[in-house]
């Protein structure tokens, strides 16, 4: 069984196309009915929005196969006062579920993904932590790719915030233990046996993704088709605990491997 990542997984960080062999991995899921399901950090779009896309360009899973972040975000941050960051469509789709934003005394300073973060904003999220108000994250991506340029992931951002103003944040998305035990309730909908030691999950965030499930037992493919041009920019800086069970090059090759009973 299988938790499956999107961007740089299944689809292409330069234009949002399928990825070689990915709309083809997950008919073979269907086909042999191998329980899974699509776990991505998208915050851009609405969720339904989203996975529409995704079924538009070939890839047949259902809905109750799909979870990203804004689907636990009412569970897990109030919607009065929220200083939001991120890109304009993140904030309208905020605004769209009723998030009440706040840049003059929020409750709640909440990161996205965007290339062009301002020292400004910088500053101003800086001042608003230390006037209380808490940290959370959407996800924890390392590295954010775009237009083949690579820039500070939310996690990095989440980092440097909690160094300057000692405040400890939470994560909506990927890896937080709570984004994974919903998958995974998910997931039992499909096979009550499912359990973080039965399931690889597969991701081009070696860091962000795999590093988090990893410590929850979970069997780890790093594919260098998204963030990483190869395994050698990070894997050997990793700590050992830490590194990908499986280094593969796109969802062709884990395919291949599934199917050679290699994975």
């Amino acid at each position: 069984m299988f938790f499956i990542d999107v961007q740089g997984t299944l689809i292409s960080d330069e234009d949002k196309s399928p990825i070689a062999g990915s709309r083809e991995f997950i008919e073979y899921l269907n086909s042999n009915k191998i329980p899974y399901m699509v776990i991505t950090n998208n915050t851009k779009k609405a969720s339904s929005d989203f996975y529409n896309y995704l079924t538009s360009i070939g890839f047949a899973f259902d809905f109750a196969n799909y979870l990203d972040p804004l689907m636990l975000l009412e569970s897990r941050v109030d919607k009065e006062a929220v200083a939001a960051y991120g890109a304009e469509e993140f904030l309208k789709t905020l605004q769209g579920m009723g998030y009440k934003l706040d840049y003059k005394n929020p409750k709640t300073v909440l990161i996205a993904i965007k290339e062009n973060f301002s020292a400004d904003e910088y500053a101003q999220m800086i001042d608003f932590l230390l006037s209380g108000a808490k940290l959370v994250g959407m996800h924890e991506t390392s590295i954010y790719a775009k237009n083949n340029r690579r820039y500070p992931g939310v996690g990095a951002i989440l980092k440097m915030l909690e160094f300057a103003t000692s405040t400890s944040y939470e994560v909506v998305g990927k890896p937080s233990v709570a984004f994974y035990k919903e998958a995974l309730d998910r997931l039992q909908q499909q096979d009550k046996s499912a359990s973080f030691k039965k399931i690889t999950i597969i991701s081009d965030d070696v860091k962000g993704d795999l590093g988090g499930a990893k410590e929850l037992g979970m069997k780890t493919v790093f594919v260098t088709s998204g963030k990483y041009r190869s395994a050698e920019e990070i894997v050997p800086f990793l700590e050992e605990h830490l590194k990908p069970d499986y280094v593969l090059s796109n969802m062709h090759s884990v395919l291949e491997s599934l199917k050679g009973e290699m994975l």
